[in-house]
C-alpha cells in the first residue's frame, strides 16, 4: 500500500498547508520558524528505545541504551530473549523494563506484532498491534509510528508537552485535556503529526505559561 510519509519534502508541504488553515500557526512560524523532523529507529530497537527512556531523564535513557546496545549488540528480539533478567537488570534496566522487553520481544518472535506489515494498517490498526505489548502504551506507540514510520497525521493526545503548547498556541484559560486537544487538531489534518513537531518546537521556545506550575513533560526519546 502506497501511502503518503512525512519527510523533508512533505514537511515543508505539511508547514504551508499549517499556515493556511490556522493563523496560530501561521503566527507561530514567523516566531520561531519551521521545526527540524524527527526519526527513529524501526522495529524491535525503536520500541525497545521507546520502553527504556520510560519514566527516567534523557541522560539515563541514553546510559542505559548504550549499554544495552552492548549486550544486545544486534538488538534482535530472539537475541535479547536469549538475555537472563539478572544480565538485563545490570545494564539498568527496572524489573518492569524487563517484564516489557520481554513480552515485546516474544510478540515479535511469535508474530503478534509484524512490523514489516504495519504500513499496510491504518494508523488505529498499527496503534492496536503495537499496544498489545505490556509497557507499550498509545503515546509510545504513537510517536513510534511518527518518528519510525513516518506516519503523516497522527496527535499524541496525552503528550504534556504538545497541551501546554496548545494551550499557549490558542490562548486558553485552561489547558487542554486529550479530548479537546484532538478536537482541536481536527483542523490540521491530514498533517497532524507535523501540526505536534510545530508544537513541541513552539514549546521550547515559550516560557512557561499559565496559572499553574508545569510538572515534567512527557517527550519524545
Amino acid at each position: 500500500m502506497s501511502r503518503t510519509v512525512l519527510d523533508d519534502t512533505t514537511l515543508k508541504k505539511a508547514m504551508r498547508h499549517l499556515a493556511r488553515v490556522d493563523a496560530d500557526f501561521a503566527r507561530v512560524l514567523k516566531e520561531v520558524g519551521p521545526p527540524e523532523r524527527r526519526e527513529m529507529p524501526a522495529g524491535f530497537g525503536g520500541l525497545m528505545r521507546s520502553i527504556v527512556g520510560q519514566q527516567v531523564s534523557v541522560h539515563a535513557a541514553r546510559s542505559i541504551w548504550l549499554r544495552l546496545e552492548a549486550a544486545v549488540p544486534s538488538m534482535a528480539p530472539s537475541d535479547f530473549l536469549a538475555q537472563s533478567d539478572e544480565q538485563l537488570r545490570a545494564v539498568g534496566l527496572s524489573a518492569a523494563k524487563v517484564r516489557y522487553g520481554r513480552s515485546l520481544a516474544s510478540d515479535v518472535v511469535e508474530g503478534r506484532i509484524d512490523f514489516a506489515g504495519l504500513d499496510d494498517l491504518d494508523d488505529a490498526a498499527a496503534i492496536a498491534m503495537l499496544t498489545q505489548a505490556k509497557g507499550i502504551g498509545p503515546w509510545t506507540a504513537e510517536i513510534y509510528l511518527m518518528f519510525a514510520h513516518g506516519r503523516p497525521d497522527i496527535m499524541p493526545g496525552l503528550d504534556l508537552g504538545l497541551v501546554v503548547a496548545a494551550q499557549h498556541l490558542k490562548r486558553l484559560r485552561k489547558r487542554p485535556d486529550a479530548k479537546r486537544l484532538l478536537k482541536i487538531a481536527e483542523a490540521w489534518r491530514p498533517w497532524r503529526s507535523a501540526a505536534a513537531l510545530l508544537l513541541w518546537h513552539y514549546r521550547r521556545s515559550m516560557p512557561d505559561w499559565g496559572a499553574k506550575p508545569l510538572k515534567t513533560e512527557t517527550r519524545p526519546t
